[in-house]
């Protein structure tokens, strides 16, 4: 009886719209629609419970960094951009930890696709030479296509387990994959080793198109040539510029400023006090009177550190030693 009671056709309910005199305000809130708004604002009032709880337990001498250094943007704390807090230098050596870890990751993928490519035969499918047989009559015709059937059913190549064939359709899938993620760190790390360059001192340019030789869509920068002798000389003038300080081995004191005298009564009185290593007698007041005195020529210190000297004070000196006071 109640499949027969389904049957009849019952008076489509219509709903209730909004009288006449309120069509102005829109369509007529169903109960449904109540309780979607009246949740929505319950939800909004326990929001605004909490935070009232929350601030009336706050500690009014409250700071942390975060309240100045970040800010709002749609209702999401996002941290202010901070100028760069690392020197030149510290970015270099990070830039270098990148690429060595780049490079790294291209030295372990090419050892893995040598593996697989070890494992795999890589044989390409090429077509089949063309064989055209000749019949003279019908049986002739069924014999040859006989004999080509038998000769495809003993390669037993439609033997192979599907199984197998899934596992090799994978490793052929893993080894291009790898050898794609190859060519994409080998163009990071270029492009890292392009930027490490460009951070060093020198001048340099961007080449326009018609001055590269090699069409390339990769930036090609030129470098301006600098002598290496000049670079060398500007070394050598700072470390002259550091000696501030000479000594002469060979018993007589050369200073690097105009004090000479002082610096002589003091080696003096040293040698005085310094008993003889050969054992041989003290020298004579004299002797130690005889020892040349100079200032140093600064421009005289070649790239080695020694101090040139002519031919006739050579004589007169053993040996000279520079010490460098910076």
């Amino acid at each position: 009886m109640s499949s027969l009671r389904n049957a009849i056709q019952r008076r489509a309910h219509k709903e209730r719209p909004q009288p006449e005199s309120r069509k102005k305000f829109g369509l007529l809130e169903k109960h449904k629609d109540y309780i979607v708004r009246a949740k929505a604002f319950h939800q909004k009032e326990e929001t605004i419970r909490k935070l009232k709880e929350k601030a009336s337990f706050r500690n009014p001498d409250e700071f942390y960094f975060k309240m100045i250094n970040s800010k709002t943007v749609d209702g999401i704390h996002r941290p202010k951009p901070e100028a760069n807090k690392y020197t030149e230098e510290e970015l270099m050596l990070l830039k270098t930890k990148d690429m060595g870890y780049i490079l790294q990751g291209i030295q372990s993928e090419k050892k893995k696709i040598e593996k697989l490519s070890s494992m795999l035969h890589e044989l390409d499918n090429k077509r089949p030479n063309k064989h055209v047989y000749f019949a003279e009559d019908r049986e002739e015709v069924k014999e040859i296509q006989s004999r080509i059937e038998q000769k495809s059913s003993s390669l037993g190549l439609d033997n192979i387990p599907s199984r197998i064939k899934r596992k090799t359709a994978s490793s052929y899938r893993e080894l291009e994959e790898r050898k794609q993620r190859v060519q994409k760190l080998e163009k990071l790390y270029a492009d890292m080793a392009l930027q490490k360059e460009l951070k060093k001192p020198g001048r340099k340019r961007k080449l326009r198109e018609d001055e590269i030789e090699n069409q390339t869509s990769r930036p090609v920068y030129k470098w301006r040539a600098q002598r290496k002798r000049k670079k060398k000389k500007r070394e050598i003038q700072d470390r002259v510029d550091g000696v501030e300080e000479a000594r002469v081995v060979g018993g007589a004191t050369v200073l690097g400023g105009d004090d000479v005298g002082d610096g002589a009564e003091a080696a003096a009185a040293e040698e005085e006090r310094r008993p003889s290593r050969t054992g041989a007698p003290p020298q004579s007041p004299a002797h130690r009177r005889s020892n040349r005195r100079f200032v140093v020529d600064l421009q005289a210190v070649n790239a080695g550190g020694n101090l040139l000297l002519s031919r006739s004070k050579k004589q007169q000196f053993s040996s000279v030693e520079i010490n460098v006071i910076q």
